[in-house]
């Protein structure tokens, strides 16, 4: 059995006042790093034990009370650009434990408070962003995120591109109106590939699926939202004329008529069958493709969660019974620095040896500086470590009662740790990086390193190989690659003449990778392989590339101003339009070449096609592309000309409605490609 108790603090009565004040600023804090930033610094168990800390204290001591402290309020993930919509019913967040016997004082209020019979609800708690969703007469017409509690912002346009949530309903037996809530996710899956890509361009990592959900969600493209690979899963329904009387029942209808409903539900009537449930899936829950953090407790009856009511806060019908995080105490031995290819600076906790979810712990991320400094870190601290997300290892508080007397404080660098150039931060941004793009060699040697990757120029050898050519003052950028001779090559310690070859020969046939891939390759920052392909469509030449301004690159899908702005600067360095001018000498592809097998055709001569959704083959810009080079017409509307509507998933109902009633013929991917094969 776990209890709360022993997280309590015992504060002096003389510094009550200061304290209640301290706690509220802290808690503050973490409420915009976690809703606005979606960058938590501490753990959910430790923000908890907090605000227990503050209630209790406010309650035992009233002469403090305060109408705007954190603990008279929801905390708010609302932004500035979103239209603020208010709930039609309250959204309010639930009462959070960590033992059985508080889930048992739960059971035992409850049952004392209804004298009655009654069901529980156990439902697996998935750690996401809270999402309300309105349906007028089968039709998804609002989603809007938790927000204050009291009003939430609307991103429908973004709700509507995960696949998971129906926009028309399955059936006719729906009320009317009604809303139902659930939990928005980013699947393990998609969540590690979002981190590969944002480690490859040297952007931060998201911490756990559930910030890389909310960052996704504020996002102001939808088109950006759908390519994330967002899911869902509802789990409460609300409305005047709800199918049944029991919120299971109500659930299990909901799914018939398409909505996502977890399979892992079930109702129990007594409060073993509530903490087999809970042992099961402490377990379980680490199979499953998305994220969850605990049990959510309901009583089943509509009339007696009516009869129980609310708190000023929570409902008395339920609760939420938080896992445990997989955590283990070691010693800090010291803290590295790592420099990126784009001279992010990174620090790493180099840590005791410690067993963590199966796997030897060494090293774990620490982010950026400001993480540092939230943490309070000295060399030789007892810290906590856990897996974000069991996959990414990071330190999540430090045991300050363990501390050594006249212990270093871990300040974050000021300079460089490889050339020492002084270190710089941008405004807005968290990481430091080094500004010595040509002189720093972590950064010479990160650039090659990308540039030959397979997703690049395919080019054979890896970084151990780069490390050999550059130590041997035989390359100091990419376009050196190309004046290398085997001869040189094989000379060099642990090669032979055959390896040599082979990495002369490949240097060679890189020559033949394609435009978009080469301009991944160079390395430009937050240009990965999707946003390269684009741009290659958009400016079919490097020259042009080279004179587009970020307006002429916003214009482009899913290109924002950071990327556009990045994009400039990089074709402002005259280093880079040197290193390009040379590539241009070896023969590299810097131009868009033409698909010969369906360009230059009139297979599509005559034919309007107006393109909508999302695609898994080829981008939007892309498909506008083969239309025109096969003698085919854009349009962005429906109308009595339109010959063929080519039609992605997250389609809008309204051309397809149109198409119906117009009569157009409606492609998919396959049918469109087979039309100019």
């Amino acid at each position: 059995m776990y209890s709360i108790k022993k997280y309590q603090k015992q504060i002096p009565m003389e510094s009550i006042g200061q304290h209640i004040e301290s706690l509220r600023e802290e808690l503050n804090l973490h409420n915009y790093n976690y809703y606005v930033l979606s960058t938590p610094t501490i753990s959910d168990f430790e923000f908890d034990q907090k605000m227990k800390e503050l209630t209790r204290l406010e309650e035992a001591h009233p002469e403090f009370a305060d109408p705007n402290s954190p603990s008279q309020r929801v905390g708010s993930d609302l932004t500035k650009n979103f239209v603020q919509i208010p709930h039609k019913y309250p959204m309010l967040s639930l009462g959070n434990t960590y033992s059985e016997e508080e889930v048992k004082e739960f059971f035992d209020r409850v049952k004392k408070d209804l004298n009655d019979t009654f069901e529980i609800v156990c439902e697996l708690k998935y750690d996401g962003a809270s999402i309300s969703l309105t349906y007028i007469n089968g039709r998804l017409v609002q989603a809007v995120t938790r927000g204050d509690g009291v009003k939430g912002d609307d991103i429908t346009a973004n709700v509507k591109t995960i696949r998971s949530i129906p926009l028309v309903l399955r059936g006719t037996d729906y009320p009317a109106e009604f809303e139902i809530r659930g939990e928005i996710l980013m699947p393990w899956k998609v969540f590690d590939e979002l981190n590969k890509e944002r480690a490859e361009q040297e952007e931060p990592l998201f911490a756990n699926p559930r910030n890389a959900t909310s960052g996704t969600l504020k996002l102001q493209d939808p088109k950006i939202v759908a390519s994330r690979k967002l899911d869902a899963y509802l789990y409460y329904m609300l409305g005047e004329n709800l199918p049944t009387g029991g919120h299971y029942e109500n659930l299990q209808k909901a799914k018939e008529w398409g909505f996502k409903i977890s399979d892992a539900t079930k109702k129990c009537t007594t409060i073993e069958e509530v903490f087999a449930f809970i042992k099961y899936w402490d377990v379980e829950r680490k199979n499953l493709p998305v994220i969850t953090d605990g049990i959510v407790l309901k009583v089943n009856s509509l009339l007696q969660q009516k009869n129980l009511g609310y708190t000023s806060k929570f409902p008395r019908w339920a609760i939420a019974y938080k896992f445990q995080a997989e955590q283990e105490l070691t010693e800090l031995l010291s803290v590295s620095y790592q420099v990126g290819r784009t001279g992010t600076v990174t620090p790493v906790a180099n840590l005791q040896p410690v067993k963590l979810s199966g796997t030897t712990v060494k090293r774990a991320s620490l982010y950026n500086a400001d993480s540092i400094e939230a943490l309070d870190l000295h060399i030789g601290d007892m810290v906590y470590v856990e897996k974000g997300g069991e996959i990414i290892p990071k330190v999540t508080k430090v045991e300050t009662s363990l501390r050594k007397p006249g212990s270093l404080k871990v300040e974050f660098i000021h300079e460089c740790p490889e050339c020492h150039t002084q270190l710089v931060r941008d405004q807005g941004e968290a990481a430091f990086y080094c500004p010595n793009y040509m002189g720093c060699p972590p950064q010479i040697k990160g650039r090659i390193e990308h540039y030959i990757t397979r997703k690049a120029m395919d080019i054979s050898g890896g970084s151990e190989t780069v490390e050999h050519l550059f130590n041997a003052g035989l390359i100091r950028n990419v376009a050196d690659l190309y004046t290398l001779k085997w001869e040189d090559v094989a000379v060099l310690e642990r090669w032979a003449e055959k390896s040599a070859k082979n990495l002369i020969d490949s240097i060679a046939d890189s020559n033949k990778v394609p435009y978009s891939r080469v301009l991944f390759g160079l390395g430009i920052r937050y240009v990965g392989e999707t946003v390269a392909k684009k741009i290659a469509v958009a400016f079919p030449s490097i020259d042009l590339l080279e004179q587009a301004t970020v307006e002429d690159l916003v214009q482009v899908d899913e290109i924002g101003e950071r990327i556009a702005q990045s994009v400039v600067d990089f074709f402002r360095k005259e280093e880079n339009i040197e290193i390009i001018n040379k590539l241009k000498l070896f023969g590299i592809q810097f131009e868009q070449k033409q698909n010969t097998s369906v360009s230059g055709s009139d297979k599509l001569k005559g034919l309007t096609i107006v393109i909508s959704g999302t695609f898994e083959k080829y981008s939007r810009d892309e498909y506008k592309g083969l239309i025109e080079s096969n003698g085919g017409k854009n349009s962005g509307s429906i109308s009595a000309k339109t010959n063929y509507l080519l039609a992605g998933a997250n389609m809008g109902p309204a051309k397809l409605e149109k198409a119906q009633k117009l009569g157009v013929a409606i492609l998919n991917e396959d049918e469109f490609l087979k039309m100019i094969e």
